[in-house]
């Protein structure tokens, strides 16, 4: 039962992180978007700008960061990447990726440009 549990917790977290980029003024282009290479929880834009957003739900921020692995990491790139292709510009489209930290009380922290670090 706590899969399931689990389950519906991280899609409460994913709905809580893309209303807040709504609310922001960004618009959502994609949820749970599903390349070759792997699913990527959220897609929004920013203007021209692509935003890739992982959410991550722990009962802390700092728990809910330890999660993202190296190879999480590489899957949401080439994922990522085959998004862009389809893009007007392509692989030469503005773009970032932002880690949203969800903790158990769903206080949500955003990591902007998170991968770059």
């Amino acid at each position: 039962m706590s899969g399931l549990v689990s389950y519906h917790a991280g899609l409460a977290a994913e709905t809580a992180v893309a209303q807040l980029y709504a609310r922001s003024g960004r618009s959502i282009a994609a949820t749970r978007w599903r390349g070759s290479a792997g699913e990527i929880d959220l897609i929004a834009r920013d203007g021209a700008e692509v935003i890739f957003i992982e959410v991550k739900k722990s009962s802390t921020h700092a728990l809910a960061a330890e999660h993202l692995t190296r190879r999480q990491m590489d899957r949401i790139y080439a994922s990522a990447s085959e998004f862009l292709a389809g893009e007007p510009a392509g692989q030469g489209t503005e773009a970032r990726f932002d880690v949203a930290l969800v903790d158990s009380v769903g206080r949500i922290e955003i990591l902007e440009n998170a991968f770059a670090a």
